[in-house]
């Protein structure tokens, strides 16, 4: 399965792959700057978790491994490692306000493990404080050494398949590459059930698959906009956007979205620019350019 859903998330990034997992009453990191399919999986018997991520750099060199995800580290008496998809604007601010240690460690993401060694503990607490300090789009991953795994759920994609017999679950960035995963694998699984989980909700699943939802503070997650130039200063007005008529035009912004997604970006992002009066061929410029 570990192998099938890497090589399917390799349409979010080939850059590094890495994983996390409790083993012989410990929790390991194996990661390396590679993409999913080339990565070697050697889960120990009696694993019951294993969080992944296949990662597209935006920010610090993927060869330098400690830049890859997942990031383990320690919050008051829990271990625990992290992984996010998505990009962070005010890393480098926070970590002044906070008066933050420097770390070696370039990727904007490991913000949000500093946030949560600050606060001593991993709790429903400590991620919506994570949650609310932190600027830009994103969905986290969180594994503790208790097999309790939490999903933090902003505006970047996130999908979640529940199969109720085996008590098994599976999740991914986007419903296709589940689907791209499990039609590889050389057994049937029951059908499954896909768990729900809204923009600002926390969803942990114990080792025993049960689960328990908490939430945290969007009032200002549109208005979060990363701004090197003067015109996303402010947030854009989402009621002046009147939809394209045409099925070429909205096919186009269809792949717009895909395309931004990539780079770290929601859909959300790319209907606030055109709300804000942005031509998609201006949006497209934007993106690949690195203006946004």
């Amino acid at each position: 399965m570990l192998h099938f859903l890497a090589a399917a998330s390799e349409a979010r990034g080939t850059d590094a792959t890495g994983i996390a997992y409790n083993a012989r009453g410990k929790l390991r990191v194996y990661k390396r700057p590679v993409p999913g399919h080339k990565l070697r999986f050697h889960i120990p018997a009696g694993t019951k978790v294993v969080m992944g991520h296949a990662r597209m750099t935006t920010q610090g060199d993927a060869r330098r491994n400690n830049n890859n995800h997942p990031f383990q580290a320690r919050a008051g008496s829990n271990t625990f490692a992290l992984a996010h998809n998505g990009v962070l604007y005010n890393d480098v601010l926070l970590r002044k306000e906070k008066k933050l240690p420097q770390t070696n460690i370039e990727t904007d993401s490991f913000i949000a493990v500093q946030l949560l060694q600050q606060q001593g503990a991993l709790t429903f607490a400590s991620l919506k404080y994570m949650a609310e300090q932190v600027e830009g789009s994103f969905s986290f991953t969180v594994l503790d050494d208790r097999d309790d795994l939490y999903f933090v759920k902003g505006d970047n994609p996130l999908c979640i398949y529940h199969y109720l017999d085996s008590g098994l679950y599976l999740y991914a960035s986007t419903e296709e590459i589940l689907i791209n995963a499990i039609v590889h694998m050389p057994y049937r699984l029951d059908k499954p059930s896909q768990v729900k989980l809204e923009c600002g909700e926390i969803l942990k699943i114990d080792a025993n698959g049960l689960q328990t939802r908490g939430s945290f503070d969007t009032r200002n997650l549109y208005s979060r906009w990363y701004a090197p130039y003067s015109f996303l200063l402010e947030p854009p007005a989402r009621s002046r956007y009147v939809p394209l008529q045409t099925a070429a035009e909205q096919e186009y912004i269809r792949e717009l979205k895909s395309v931004a997604s990539f780079y770290g970006f929601s859909s959300g992002y790319v209907d606030a620019l055109l709300a804000d009066g942005f031509t998609t061929d201006d949006v497209e410029e934007m993106l690949y350019c690195g203006t946004i």
